[in-house]
């Protein structure tokens, strides 16, 4: 007797039995060059300021170098098939930030300033070094405590009580404090830190697990209008509660970022849930309506306005337009290719050059290439948010990933936006780019949330168990 096997029932082997790349190598390959990049940045920074290499430069590479190997570290170990772009991108927008930051620091305007005001000149270069310290910190909690992103579902209507609170926060009397006319910090320990850069993350949750039980409903239309269909009536709730909410927060905070801020991303997510166009249309009327009647009334926002729409006619009298004004003349003076690193004169804007105004800095000393170049990183950063989402296997981290990359294309929107004269100014910061703790460090949690859903949406699916039925057998001929 012989035996032969039959060729059909050889084990082949799949992708989802192999597993898909994880892509850790080439994230190790754009880390270097996202270090390398703002190290060469410092060493011109200081030769175009000091004729001489900054002595802290091994020091800054050294220290940036760490920061981006322990995330490294961390993504592959604990989110091994994350998205590869978003931590070198991060990296290299936190590293040329400290950069920018170090080189106002060096401006003796700046100085002046800062002792005829407090009596003293403390530098922000080393404060946002340890806040990006403490940013990768929570960016490496997220990635180890938060295995599975579906357990924030649980949490959708505590979240919103959570994002309440943090927005209120800022109007505690003893607790809150007002800086330039806004109420959007509040002093602990010593420290301040602005509550809406976490409850932007917070209320993003809410806003998930909350539209993905109501899209139905709220995705019905009751008739149309002018080639739209409009929503019901009573479906209307949710979106005048939160117009409501955002012409609160920007009353009585005097916070126009917060409140478009939230506004817009809830609208961003209605729209992905329901399909239906009309909400962005509604959206947009009520936050345009809501913007112009609390303008009438607000000094802080109609002081910004005016700003906004003459900044030369009330330059010598208001330090809002002031600022503007500067803002403006330094990306007209930057040119194409800008001044050179250390070599523009945004430090003239005063306080507001490394928080709010930094992006002027890049305008007038990068030039017209060095914006785009910044967008970009910014562009990218986004449009893996959005790839995250659409690969997500489950609703709740569609939502979750497409409202966390809206409120981060929002926030890019209305700060670069403000800077450049295209809106009013909002007082809110660029992120990983401007001098703020608060602001890097919860934009840090917002890209390991983002790693975390990625990992879990690339993930290749285990492998089916074997069928008895194809196992290997025997053909017994005589």
């Amino acid at each position: 007797m012989s035996s032969t096997t039959n060729p059909s029932t050889h084990h082949t082997s799949t992708i989802g039995a192999i597993g898909a790349p994880s892509r850790r190598n080439t994230e190790l390959a754009l880390l270097v060059f996202a270090v390398v990049i703002p190290v060469f940045a410092y060493a011109n920074v200081g030769l175009a300021v000091n004729d001489q290499v900054p002595s802290g430069l091994l020091g800054y590479g050294l220290g940036l170098g760490l920061l981006a190997a322990v995330g490294h570290l961390v993504v592959r170990k604990f989110a091994p098939y994350a998205d590869p772009l978003m931590l070198p991108v991060a990296t290299l927008l936190n590293g040329l930030g400290l950069v920018l930051i170090w080189r106002l620091d060096q401006s003796p305007r700046l100085q002046q300033l800062a002792e005829n005001a407090y009596g003293s000149f403390s530098p922000s270069a080393p404060k946002q070094l340890l806040y990006s310290a403490i940013g990768i910190a929570l960016f490496v909690a997220v990635l180890m405590l938060l295995k599975d992103h579906r357990v924030l579902q649980r949490y959708t209507y505590i979240s919103m009580v959570a994002a309440i609170v943090l927005l209120l926060l800022p109007l505690v009397p003893g607790l809150g404090a007002n800086v330039f006319g806004a109420k959007i910090w509040i002093n602990v320990a010593g420290f301040s830190i602005q509550p809406g850069e976490f409850a932007k993350i917070v209320i993003a949750v809410f806003f998930s697990g909350y539209l993905m039980v109501k899209r139905d409903a709220l995705a019905l239309a009751s008739r149309r209008f002018l080639g739209l269909y409009l929503p019901r009536g009573r479906d209307l709730g949710p979106i005048l509660t939160l117009w409501a909410l955002s012409l609160l927060i920007l009353i009585f905070e005097n916070d126009l970022g917060s409140s478009l801020l939230f506004f817009g991303m809830f609208v961003i997510m209605l729209y992905v849930a329901t399909e239906r166009t009309s909400w962005i249309v509604i959206g947009l009327l009520m936050s345009a309506g809501g913007a112009v009647v609390v303008s009438t009334f607000a000094s802080q926002v109609q002081v910004r306005v005016n700003a906004w729409l003459d900044p030369f006619g009330c330059y010598a009298d208001s330090g809002a337009c002031e600022q503007i004004g500067q803002s403006i003349m330094a990306f007209g003076s930057g040119g194409v290719l800008g001044t050179g690193l250390g070599q523009g004169n945004s430090d003239l804007i005063g306080f507001a050059a490394n928080s709010d105004f930094i992006f002027a800095t890049v305008g007038e000393e990068l030039g017209l290439a060095g914006v785009m170049a910044f967008l970009l990183l910014y562009a990218l950063i986004i449009e893996r948010g959005i790839r995250t989402a659409l690969a997500a296997r489950d609703p709740f981290g569609k939502l979750f990933a497409t409202g966390l990359s809206g409120a981060f294309a929002l926030q890019i929107f209305v700060v670069a936006g403000g800077v450049m004269g295209l809106i009013p100014l909002t007082g809110m910061t660029m992120p990983f780019l401007a001098s703020g703790g608060s602001s890097v460090i919860a934009n840090w949690a917002l890209i390991g949330i983002l790693l975390r859903i990625s990992d879990t949406a690339r993930r290749p699916a285990p492998a089916p168990a074997s069928n008895p039925d194809a196992e290997m057998t025997q053909v017994v001929r005589p």
